[in-house]
């Protein structure tokens, strides 16, 4: 972490920069795994000292903490208090969040399959000395797929943001798989069979 400690007014010793910079790196290294850089400011007002920290640890996360005290040392340990604190309380987010992520439904697995239909002969019937057979449709492409687990809203919202004609999804309300489909007419027609009662 780069670590730039000024002074406004106050002469600094080269014992307190080195404080400064140890203790910043122990407090960045104990809850944040790569701080980008830190701006410590000292400076004097009538009889007390203040000190200004800002840190920028990585993707758009500033942190700020201000302290004040008879001598430079005491302000910065109440500043680097408060960043510790804060820092605190953001990995306890973070962890909080990652917490409620593993134990939120992940989406079911499924395959989706587009088939083409086997042609008929040139003159729709079976050609004479052929005997009939069943014909199936040939599977040309095979994709994974997710089964969400959303609302009827959300379904809908989904569907035309990947502009499919139709969606399967696990109804949020009632557990069941529901679909919504796009009718010839241009609305949305919706599947639950956990309603058919």
């Amino acid at each position: 972490m780069q670590i730039t400690v000024s002074g406004k007014q106050v002469e600094l010793s080269d014992a307190l920069r080195t404080r400064v910079g140890t203790q910043l790196d122990l407090i960045a290294g104990k809850y944040f795994d790569s701080a980008l850089e830190a701006h410590v400011t000292f400076s004097r007002a009538r009889s007390f000292f203040t000190c200004d920290i800002n840190v920028h640890a990585g993707r758009g996360l500033q942190l700020r903490g201000e302290g004040e005290a008879a001598d430079a040392n005491a302000a910065f340990d109440d500043a680097a208090e408060h960043i510790a604190k804060r820092l605190r309380r953001y990995r306890r987010r973070v962890n909080e969040h990652h917490r409620d992520l593993a134990n939120r439904a992940r989406p079911e697995a499924a395959r989706q399959y587009v088939l083409r239909q086997e042609e008929e002969s040139a003159n729709g019937a079976a050609a004479e000395g052929e005997t009939l057979t069943e014909t199936y449709a040939t599977v040309i492409a095979e994709h994974p797929a997710e089964i969400s687990l959303l609302s009827v809203g959300e379904a809908v919202m989904r569907m035309d943001l990947v502009n499919q004609p139709l969606l399967m999804f696990r109804n949020s309300g009632t557990g069941a798989l529901n679909v919504i489909y796009r009718r010839p007419d241009g609305h949305i027609g919706w599947i639950d069979p956990g309603q058919a009662a």
